[in-house]
């Protein structure tokens, strides 16, 4: 596993590149025309979703930045600001393409004749507008459950965020009482030997001592001996 402090950020960032990819293939693509009615909202539809994806991918970006040094965290700006302005753009696409494809419906739905109200349904364009709301209340349920699972999935990763943070302090703080032990200790032994060092500096001089008292003894005994 990588462990580099811009490891998560270069992981969303590839993940927001496929995603933009896959995203500006479908709206600027040139058979994106020939999608017509139903196809294209779909189409639309799967966009607004991956929109969302990206969305998150950027804002797990802005996020990672915050651990990244200094040093090297202008470029990283630099890139998520280049990520933001590919959504920005792609979300205005997208309004647009929502509006063309409304003003078509408008139009084509205005170009219908006049039915009979004893069919419940009207026309097969009526059966398909209620297919059609039908598909749109399916997705917006598929989009809630994906938000949810994506909300769940970084609930937890913040748990195990906080429990990290949590085990890391404690290590810090262990850390910091076997240091403050050790200071004791060391400050206790040094204090030791400064008394080792004294005394030992005073057994020289009375053993200094008597030795200089011998010589004088000798030295007078020798003397008396000769006078």
């Amino acid at each position: 596993m990588n462990n580099a402090p811009t490891a998560l950020f270069d992981s969303y960032e590839q993940d927001f590149q496929q995603f933009i990819q896959t995203i500006g293939k479908k709206l600027e693509a040139d058979d994106s025309n020939n999608e017509r009615g139903d196809e294209r909202k779909a189409t639309l539809r799967r966009v607004d979703m991956e929109l969302d994806e990206a969305d998150e991918m950027v804002s797990q970006m802005e996020i990672e930045i915050q651990g990244i040094p200094q040093s090297i965290r202008a470029e990283y700006h630099t890139r998520l600001r280049t990520a933001k302005a590919d959504l920005l753009r792609y979300k205005k696409l997208l309004k647009v393409q929502r509006a063309q494809v409304a003003r078509s419906d408008l139009l084509g739905s205005s170009a219908q004749p006049f039915t009979s109200s004893d069919d419940p349904y009207g026309t097969n364009s009526d059966r398909a507008r209620l297919l059609a709301g039908t598909s749109r209340l399916e997705d917006g349920t598929k989009r809630l459950q994906e938000s949810q699972r994506i909300a769940l999935e970084t609930e937890d990763q913040g748990a195990d965020i906080l429990m990290n943070l949590r085990t890391q302090r404690e290590q810090i703080e262990h850390a910091r009482t076997t240091l403050q032990t050790a200071d004791s200790s060391v400050d206790r032994a040094t204090n030791t030997l400064k008394k080792m060092i004294r005394q030992m500096y005073k057994q020289r001089v009375v053993t200094a001592a008597i030795i200089i008292i011998l010589v004088l003894l000798i030295g007078l005994i020798l003397w008396s001996k000769f006078t």
